[in-house]
């Protein structure tokens, strides 16, 4: 009978986008390739991204340096809202903030998201089928980076709020059978130079 390995998940939010999110800035591009060099040594076999521009030319970039890593779009590593919590699933003091920024999303969204954030549970999670483990890169969004951590984490639901990555930032979440998950990296930006860090963020969160 065949058995199940573990399973290594490199989680990258894409590289800084312009302001009409047609593309990456020439900063995202160079942020992808240093990922890409940081990325190059590792056995990744597959690259799972978005369909959006950033998300495409942020994984093309990075698979330039992986050698002979396929790479696949996948609607499910797009960007969506994941989980729409109730207010009393929230705590008191932060439920306002919250549901005011999730009251931008569309009814459209809170049909799709949910449906979508349930397959990459299913996808992108627990250990593999086979002897061999698997090293899998997914170059998606801020959205499902938290919802997969927090999902790892074994936190509730709606903590994917919160969780915030920059561009091109490195996060890794390892799967080892009869184990619980753990996440061995997050929000690693060593690879990036001093400016091409917290790119999007407010100066007070660049740390």
């Amino acid at each position: 009978m065949t058995g199940t390995a573990t399973r290594y998940l490199y989680l990258v939010r894409h590289g800084e986008a312009l302001p009409d999110e047609s593309g990456l800035s020439d900063d995202g591009r160079r942020q992808a390739v240093l990922l890409g060099r940081r990325l190059a040594n590792r056995p990744i076999s597959v690259v799972h991204h978005g369909p959006l521009p950033r998300a495409a030319q942020t994984a093309r970039l990075i698979g330039e340096h992986l050698d002979g890593a396929a790479l696949e779009v996948s609607e499910t590593a797009g960007d969506y809202f994941p989980h729409f919590p109730q207010r009393d699933e929230l705590p008191s003091d932060c439920a306002d903030f919250l549901l005011r920024f999730l009251s931008q999303a569309t009814a459209e969204d809170r049909e799709r998201g949910p449906v979508l954030a349930g397959r990459a549970l299913e996808q992108f999670t627990g250990p593999v089928a086979g002897d061999e483990e698997r090293h899998e890169l997914v170059v998606t969004h801020n959205f499902l980076i938290g919802w997969l951590v927090r999902h790892a984490t074994s936190a509730p639901e709606w903590r994917w709020l919160g969780l915030n990555h920059g561009n091109a930032a490195l996060t890794v979440i390892r799967y080892s059978p009869g184990r619980p998950s753990s996440v061995l990296v997050y929000n690693d930006m060593r690879h990036l130079h001093a400016e091409l860090c917290w790119t999007g963020f407010p100066p007070e969160l660049r740390l």
